[in-house]
């Protein structure tokens, strides 16, 4: 009822143009319909396919009114007071004498008050008629609405299956309701229905209301949905950063407030290339039990001057309707580190970006992932941006044990069957990435002699390993010697 009493005021305050943004034509004209019969007030619409009609017009309409020139001269010359609703029109302002025709009738307002509401799903004005216009955006459901709607699909459901009971998980059911926030009712509706169809709500259709949300959201997004989630059950080591996020989850996932703490924003992990920066992000959402969604740097910019920024705008916009998520800036330095070269491109990305990270309402969980902290801006790494920076280091003695258990059992090898303490030792110095290609390696060497994998393999691999901690050993140790005292060890 809020979207029918704040559109009505908006109308009784005598504004001459109001802009409706929405996919929801049948929902905005419904809304325009009861305000009008409340209020007595004549309603007219015009689309291209039916010209003008309804209200007073019925036996006044002097000329063909499909063409929008015409349309708009007979509600100038002819039309009385009240409403006029015109689906689609915006397209058409691009002729000057419709934008002219337009202002005409807006600026005549004090003398007939005629209100012409144009409805669309973007609905762009000439600047000297957007002076004129007010814009009006329908409300998405909350959540005592997503129970509602829920409540109606499944008595909808049970009568169409003869009284049929509908089985779920109460579970499911938290899920589906945290999930269909930041769409509107109509694909609410048909995003339930889906899950419904079978008459048993779990898991797996939260799994799939998530995809498909995502790809009715972000089909031209920069953002990429990340379906393979890991729980960190296969992340090794990395204790404290574990520890410090479980102590979050309740706090992100739930009411923060009657917590009494703050909603988490997010961290920035920073290390060692290939010791489980990606993969810890992906464990943040695949523990927490929300959509991962990946922001693509790359196909972020755009040779369009402005376009770059847009693309960002947009994909932000996704990231809040997705929530609660996670979203995950895959070496963020790459995108918005300050370049004096690119016209200030660069900076202006930075800025969006800030204003978001400090403006957001949403439940949008930040892991920004990077291999050199000397490009980020201060302004990004500060505190109050996010919650905490970690260092990734090389995975310790333990660590590496769990490495080459969850490796090699991957691939269907038993652990208990090689010397794990030697080969630890022989991974002295390996990045997380580089003992995973040892067992790879080694099982290429194992198959090739049609043997099975021994420890001689594995170790024979690591001798010819050269890892990243001796070819680039120097920045290693600049960037371990920096992240001392700095940031927050994540093992």
């Amino acid at each position: 009822m809020s979207d029918q009493r704040d559109l009505e005021s908006l109308l009784a305050s005598r504004f001459p143009l109001v802009a409706i943004e929405t996919n929801e034509e049948m929902r905005a004209r419904e809304l325009l319909a009861r305000i009008a019969r409340g209020k007595n007030w004549p309603l007219m619409s015009w689309s291209v396919s039916e010209g003008l009609e309804g209200g007073n017009l019925a036996g006044g309409v002097t000329a063909q009114t499909n063409e929008p020139t015409a349309a708009l001269r007979q509600i100038q010359q002819a039309g009385p007071a009240g409403v006029y609703v015109l689906l689609d029109f915006h397209p058409y302002l691009d002729q000057p004498v419709n934008a002219r025709l337009l202002k005409e009738i807006a600026l005549d307002h004090d003398k007939i008050a005629r209100t012409l509401v144009l409805v669309g799903l973007e609905v762009k004005l000439p600047p000297d008629l957007d002076k004129l216009a007010v814009r009006f955006r329908l409300s998405l459901p909350g959540a005592d609405d997503l129970k509602t709607i829920i409540r109606e699909e499944v008595k909808a459901w049970q009568a169409s299956r003869s009284g049929k009971e509908v089985k779920g998980e109460r579970s499911a059911f938290d899920q589906l309701i945290r999930h269909l926030s930041g769409l509107t009712e109509s694909d609410v509706r048909r995003l339930v229905r889906q899950a419904l169809e079978d008459g048993l709500l779990d898991a797996s259709d939260v799994e799939r209301l998530i995809a498909r949300k995502h790809e009715m959201l972000g089909r031209d997004s920069v953002l990429t949905f990340e379906m393979d989630t890991a729980r960190f059950s296969e992340v090794a080591g990395l204790a404290t950063l574990k520890h410090w996020l479980e102590r979050r989850r309740e706090a992100f996932l739930g009411d923060a407030a009657a917590l009494g703490v703050d909603v988490p924003k997010g961290i920035m992990l920073l290390g060692v290339q290939g010791c489980g920066k990606s993969l810890a992000a992906k464990a943040v959402a695949g523990t927490w039990g929300t959509p991962l969604m990946r922001l693509d740097f790359g196909a972020l910019y755009n040779k369009f001057l402005g376009e770059t920024e847009r693309n960002l705008r947009e994909a932000l916009k996704v990231a809040d309707a997705m929530a609660p998520s996670v979203l995950w800036m895959d070496e963020i330095e790459k995108g918005i580190a300050t370049n004096d070269n690119d016209g200030g491109e660069s900076r202006r990305i930075l800025g969006t970006l800030l204003t978001w990270m400090a403006e957001r309402k949403t439940k949008v969980f930040v892991v920004a992932t990077s291999n050199d902290i000397e490009a980020l801006p201060p302004e990004l790494v500060r505190k109050g941006r996010l919650d905490e920076i970690f260092f990734v280091d090389l995975p310790s003695e333990t660590a590496r044990g769990e490495i080459l258990k969850i490796h090699l059992g991957r691939r269907k090898q038993d652990p208990a069957g090689f010397d794990l303490p030697a080969l630890v030792a022989a991974c002295a110095g390996f990045s997380g990435a580089e003992i995973e290609q040892v067992v790879v390696g080694a099982l290429y060497e194992a198959r090739a002699a049609s043997v099975p994998l021994a420890t001689s393999h594995l170790l024979d691999e690591a001798k010819r390993t050269k890892p990243l901690s001796v070819v680039m050993a120097e920045k290693i140790a600049w960037l371990r010697a920096w992240a001392q005292g700095r940031t927050v060890s994540a093992d």
